[in-house]
């Protein structure tokens, strides 16, 4: 402990924030980092617990605190006060793999479970992370490890977001010979399409595949694995050419809309189709924030390169959750006219209810940066809660002008209508965030592999990784549902210890 009355002395002090009105004028991330004397003051406050919670992943009433990655946070904590950056560096590597992806985009359950908050707030655990890795690839600290000796074995890993970047990293490390195959143009799955810039810039992620290029991973882009397409590539040509497959596919078959023909109606997409085609375009430089510059399409995307603007238009988004909230932020930058957030859930408390003590997981509310936006910029926050759209109304040509919605309550497990509730809200663009309910059909198809209830793909155990068809294993939401980017991340590593194992008779990854 670097300094006993370190949480005594210090309060905390969260990255500095862009204001709202600066932010929304660009998809650039909008935080600042503190300097590093700042920065030790913050990591001072880590008691150096006994017991740190904050690295245990403990599951309690039914939902995870602390961090599934096991990250030694009380270490590098101590070494940042005492400025060994560096060595600070190396234990937090040892169990992270990518810690400038959870930096920017975990919801940081380390620091829900820090012994600090329990009658204070929780040290900038999350931020102290975020710190370190970039010092590290500003210091030129993250340098290729190139593997000493080579196994000889091959390794194709099926889809390139964090479990499959993941497990490709260990098992390169490992000196297995790893090729990763992925449909869209870049790598990342939905760290590159499906979080927007302002949250995770993409340079971010090109960033980290230069490094592991360097270190011998091979990527193989616009290759889709079980498809039918110019460029697919069949699984009996994996199974048959590498030693080992890992699915990291995800779960990206999404949740539909409760009613009938809604794809049918022009002005009605799903989230990530939207967040998709937002960056796609970012990137091709044909959007700009608060302008809508482009192609726009207030319509059905007819063409790749058609831009899905909520430029000028009343956006109403399905979905209360993360992804609902990138949209929010989204449609803020691109100048809509107003946007509504719908959440069949009831509102939650502002503070813990005493059913929800410490070190749970606080079921509160968090108002994020696209509702701040959203408030800042029309005055209200855009969440209606207990709420569900019931239909949707269309003008001649078939164009969303409204949605009806209902009030819902939940009685026996079961959603029901609050009569006389209905209401008509003004809908240009209809963006649905409710979630995904498993992965997408072909290329479990393609692997005949077996799937569960959930949509997944199953396997012996929730805690195991090898598919019911020898050599193809699997990770990710793939494997568990849809989850956390560090979820994705630590299932990625242990699954390619499973691997490591099965293609070497014994394993040295931990």
């Amino acid at each position: 402990m670097g300094k006993p009355t370190g949480f005594l002395e210090y309060d905390r002090v969260e990255d500095t924030i862009i204001p709202v009105k600066d932010r929304i004028k660009s998809f650039k991330e909008f935080h600042t980092a503190l300097d590093s004397e700042a920065r030790r003051d913050q990591a001072s406050r880590c008691m150096n617990c006994g017991v740190p919670l904050c690295q245990s992943a403990m599951k309690l009433s039914g939902m995870v605190t602390g961090c599934p990655l096991h990250n030694l946070i009380p270490e590098w904590n101590d070494e940042i006060y005492h400025g060994h950056y560096e060595h600070a560096l190396s234990r937090l590597v040892k169990t992270s793999s990518f810690p400038e992806f959870t930096g920017r985009v975990c919801p940081a359950l380390c620091e829900k479970a820090c012994i600090c908050g329990m009658n204070d707030n929780p040290v900038t655990i999350h931020n102290n992370e975020l710190f370190l890795i970039e010092k590290g690839f500003k210091e030129g600290w993250m340098k290729p490890r190139v593997p000493a000796v080579r196994s000889g074995k091959r390794v194709a890993v099926v889809g390139s977001g964090p479990a499959g970047l993941a497990v490709a990293d260990r098992l390169n490390q490992r000196g297995h010979n790893v090729t990763v195959y992925e449909r869209d143009d870049r790598i990342g799955g939905l760290l590159m399409y499906g979080i927007p810039n302002m949250k995770l810039d993409k340079s971010v992620i090109e960033r980290r595949r230069k490094l592991m290029e360097a270190e011998g991973v091979v990527f193989r882009t616009g290759v889709d694995v079980g498809g039918d397409g110019e460029n697919a590539v069949s699984a009996d040509e994996l199974r048959a050419e590498y030693d080992a497959v890992v699915l990291c596919c995800g779960a990206k078959k999404p949740r539909p809309l409760a009613v009938p023909g809604f794809e049918e109606v022009e002005g009605v997409h799903y989230a990530v189709d939207f967040l998709t085609n937002t960056t796609k375009n970012l990137l091709a430089g044909r959007l700009s924030a608060a302008n809508g510059s482009g192609a726009s399409k207030r319509g059905r995307k007819k063409k790749e390169e058609d831009l899905i603007s909520a430029k000028n238009l009343n956006v109403v988004i399905v979905g209360g959750g993360d992804t609902g909230n990138d949209c929010v932020g989204t449609c803020v930058r691109e100048g809509c006219k107003s946007v509504t957030q719908i959440e069949m859930m009831p509102k939650p408390p502002v503070e813990r209810a005493e059913s929800n003590p410490w070190p749970e997981w606080p079921k509160v509310l968090k108002t994020d940066y696209g509702q701040q936006e959203a408030i800042e910029e029309f005055g209200d926050d855009p969440r209606i809660y207990e709420t569900t759209v019931k239909e949707l109304v269309t003008n001649k040509s078939g164009r969303l002008t409204a949605v009806k919605t209902v009030q819902v309550k939940f009685e026996d497990r079961q959603m029901k209508e609050v009569p006389g509730t209905e209401r008509t809200l003004k809908c240009d663009l209809l963006l649905i965030a409710a979630g995904f309910i498993g992965c997408q059909d072909y290329v479990a198809e393609a692997f005949q592999v077996e799937r569960g209830p959930r949509g997944t793909v199953s396997t012996s155990t929730p805690e195991t990784y090898a598919t019911d068809k020898t050599k193809v294993f699997t990770a990710g939401d793939m494997h568990r549902g849809q989850s956390l980017v560090v979820w994705a991340i630590a299932e990625g590593r242990h699954c390619a210890k499973e691997v490591d194992e099965y293609l070497m008779g014994y394993t040295t990854l931990e």
